[in-house]
């Protein structure tokens, strides 16, 4: 068998039907982490879905318990060929985000995988089951044209938290070190730069959310007769607000604007297109940082962006000054960021500029995370890709947004690559989520040519990663 033949089995999953099917049974099941009533249905993704499918390429696998209260469990795979073999750990998430049934168009059922033209639509189709249904049908088509022999181990962590910020997954990485011990990172989430581009990105922004209150204790009085002699929390909370960011998008805090861009990120990114596929949004002109091109702006820049704001009720408005106003904030930031100070230069900023009663509240973080661009594993995935689809690759020092690659690189100190099967404009995580057919099709064959690759490759590359270390 060649590795011709292992894209073209991985092709034909796509081609017959197979795929489809898989994915249809999947998104089937409404697994809502952030509906506590769905317990069950997490579960039984994990162990019957994923472990079945797993145990019949030759896993074994167990669920193990999450650390967090409430949470549900984790799942831990393993396929040992070799012990002192290059071990490959591959990553997914099962979880979902909220169905929102009745506000998908065309009265689409968020649990039915419906096909309009390139477009596959259903809750989960772009985040994350129709990656890692790509991911283990390639897996299944080179075990098959390697007459059920990789060359290497693989073991796989999936879990059902991620779209709740997945609690308990650090703790499973650092609890369960030795049974996820492995060589290389392999996953997939996230978009592409562009529908058309196959894309490596190599870890992802950081992100800092927090809320700024300002709560007076008077209590919503009668604009008209109180307006004047009492303070508005709206009004406050609206210059505190305009203090952190212009109305160009430019953060105005010292400790939270970007570090220095490195010379080499800047070659990477800085001439990616932004945007442009059918359905994306129209960017705006002179937004953000000036001087920097988009895709600086987005892959090797922070950014502080208000995702809400809140004062009286806007759709039912009376006439009274507000009791309370309060505003939540996302930072998205690179590495080098001083972002473990955040709160404290947030504090700093709002008392310098007459905003002492307003109150921060931390309410998640996660750290920025990137692998060398020029790391051997990165140079062999890349080739892998290039040689597979005939197109170049976009190499993304980062992604834009944030995933939980620090449990990986940093809990468990593995380089990290990720091969996303979406696009920006997939709906992930709005009503009319939906795959590309194209892109899940071409994904196929570009993990399969990857994981064929590893097995002919990845012993020659892990020898001299681990020899250069030893120097």
């Amino acid at each position: 068998m060649t590795r011709s033949k292992a894209i073209d089995l991985a092709t034909d999953y796509f081609d017959s039907g197979h795929f489809r099917d898989d994915l249809q049974r999947r998104v089937a099941m409404p697994t809502e982490s952030q509906n506590p009533e769905r317990g069950a249905e997490l579960k039984r993704y994990l162990e019957d879905e994923i472990g079945g499918s797993l145990a019949a390429m030759g896993f074994d696998f167990e669920l193990v318990p999450n650390r967090r209260d409430q949470a549900p469990p984790l799942l831990l795979a393993r396929r040992i060929e070799d012990p002192g073999a290059l071990t490959v750990l591959m990553y997914g998430h099962g979880d979902v985000v909220n169905g929102q049934e009745g506000r998908w168009r065309q009265q689409r059922s968020p649990w039915q995988l419906q096909q309009d033209g390139q477009r596959w639509y259903g809750r989960g189709t772009a985040d994350n089951k129709g990656q890692h249904s790509v991911n283990l049908g390639a897996l299944a088509a080179v075990l098959q044209a390697r007459s059920g022999k990789l060359g290497y181990n693989i073991k796989m962590i999936f879990e059902m938290s991620e779209e709740i910020g997945s609690p308990g997954l650090w703790e499973a990485c650092v609890e369960h070190a030795q049974a996820l011990r492995a060589d290389l990172f392999l996953a997939s989430d996230g978009p592409r730069l562009a529908a058309s581009r196959p894309t490596l990105f190599l870890g992802s922004r950081g992100a800092l959310q927090f809320r700024l209150a300002l709560d007076p204790g008077n209590g919503a009085h009668h604009a008209g007769n109180w307006g004047g002699v009492l303070l508005n929390p709206a009004i406050v909370l609206a210059h505190a607000v305009a203090s952190l960011v212009d109305a160009q998008g430019v953060i105005l805090v010292d400790g939270l604007r970007s570090p220095p861009v490195s010379s080499r990120v800047r070659e990477l990114v800085r001439d990616f297109p932004v945007g442009g596929d059918q359905g994306d949004p129209v960017l705006a002109a002179d937004w953000g940082e000036p001087g920097l091109s988009p895709a600086e702006r987005l892959f090797a820049c922070n950014t502080l962006e208000l995702i809400a704001f809140e004062a009286g009720n806007a759709a039912r408005p009376v006439g009274a000054i507000p009791a309370q106003a309060q505003a939540v904030f996302q930072l998205r930031f690179v590495v080098g960021t001083d972002w473990e100070n955040g709160l404290a230069h947030l504090r700093q900023h709002l008392d310098a500029h007459g905003f002492e009663q307003v109150g921060i509240e931390l309410q998640a973080s996660a750290p920025a995370t990137r692998l060398d661009p020029d790391d051997e594993w990165v140079r062999l995935a890349a080739a892998s890709m290039e040689q597979t689809s005939g197109k170049p690759v976009a190499i993304l020092p980062n992604l834009g947004g944030t995933i939980p690659n620090h449990c990986f690189s940093q809990a468990l100190g593995l380089p990290t690559l990720w091969m996303p099967h979406s696009y920006p404009s997939c709906s992930q995580h709005a009503p009319d989520e939906h795959l590309l057919g194209p892109v899940a099709r071409e994904g196929l064959q570009l993990m399969a040519g990857l994981l064929w690759d590893l097995g002919a490759q990845g012993a020659q590359v892990k020898a001299r990663r681990q020899s250069s270390t030893n120097v």
